[in-house]
């Protein structure tokens, strides 16, 4: 299904107005992010923003210009290119997506950049997404949405879309590519992008990785997941209407809201999981994906604007 890029364009031309919390500065005693737009305006690329000007815990706030998140870049036009080259000097691109996602829609080579594949899909949901028939579960893949809307019915695919987070955060595979790519975002020569298909669910767990390595509250972190919410908000809709039409359950359109956006209870029910697994965050990020505190501070030097 066709992305609604001129949704997200509408959504950003209110940012700063105070309108959509997740990209203005938030409330006066606890601030989200600073003034400036955080949805990038590409042609080609979707769910695209920026992770400038989030404030961190100690007051000091993400660098512009120097990260980002998206959707795949199998659709980036040269415009797209020259904004990723020019203004976010960009050097590396760490792409989450499993072998048939890559495949099917590949990545446009930008000269000068490196791409790192890191899958951090579980390879049990891999396999069950090929059993039933969903080939790489890419939205763009013709006839996606009719399997969607099957699928929506169905409570075993139900409880496996309910397992995607958890076992995000608990499968060794996905942790130690996050630690990869947290790594890897550190030692970035120039600008970073990270991706999944959609840029939501793998991609939304790296920028939450990511945000809680550089002294993220939660509020910031689940915030920015949602996001995601208002990018893809014309489809949910869509979609979550002709489930309805069907006399769906709450279930279905839960399934729905989780497919095609982001479930943002299931998201904070997974960091839950985390500090009642693994301790806290914190601990999270130093034992189970390996990057030490000393690594943490590094990045915060040099993501983070100097405190006043």
């Amino acid at each position: 299904m066709k992305k609604l890029f001129y949704w997200v364009l509408a959504a950003t031309l209110v940012c700063g107005e105070g309108m959509l919390t997740s990209c203005t500065n938030g409330t006066a005693d606890n601030p989200a992010v600073a003034p400036r737009q955080r949805v990038i305006k590409f042609e080609g690329i979707d769910n695209a923003r920026d992770m400038g000007g989030l404030v961190m815990q100690d007051g000091r706030t993400v660098r512009f210009d120097m990260l980002v998140r998206s959707a795949k870049l199998a659709k980036a036009t040269d415009a797209d290119v020259a904004i990723l080259k020019n203004q976010y000097h960009l050097s590396d691109v760490f792409d989450f997506r499993f072998d048939l996602e890559m495949t099917e829609a590949p990545d446009r080579v930008i000269s000068g950049v490196t791409y790192t594949h890191l899958s951090t899909m579980p390879q049990m949901l891999i396999e069950a997404m090929k059993a039933f028939g969903a080939g790489s579960g890419q939205l763009s893949t013709p006839g996606m949405s009719e399997k969607l809307l099957k699928y929506a019915f169905d409570p075993t695919v139900q409880e496996l879309a309910k397992q995607l987070y958890p076992l995000i955060v608990t499968t060794p595979q996905s942790q130690a590519n996050y630690g990869e790519f947290l790594r890897g975002v550190l030692a970035a020569k120039g600008g970073a992008l990270w991706h999944c298909s959609e840029g939501k669910d793998r991609c939304g767990w790296g920028s939450a990785l990511l945000l809680a390595a550089l002294g993220a509250s939660r509020q910031v972190i689940v915030e920015d997941f949602d996001m995601s919410n208002q990018s893809y908000a014309a489809d949910i809709e869509q979609l979550s209407a002709l489930v309805r039409d069907k006399d769906g359950s709450e279930g279905a359109v839960a399934f729905i809201q989780a497919m095609v956006g982001v479930s943002t209870p299931n998201f904070e029910a997974a960091l839950d999981l985390i500090d009642q697994t693994y301790g806290s965050m914190e601990q999270y990020l130093e034992n189970q994906l390996g990057f030490s505190k000393e690594e943490q501070m590094q990045l915060r030097a040099k993501y983070l604007t100097v405190a006043k």
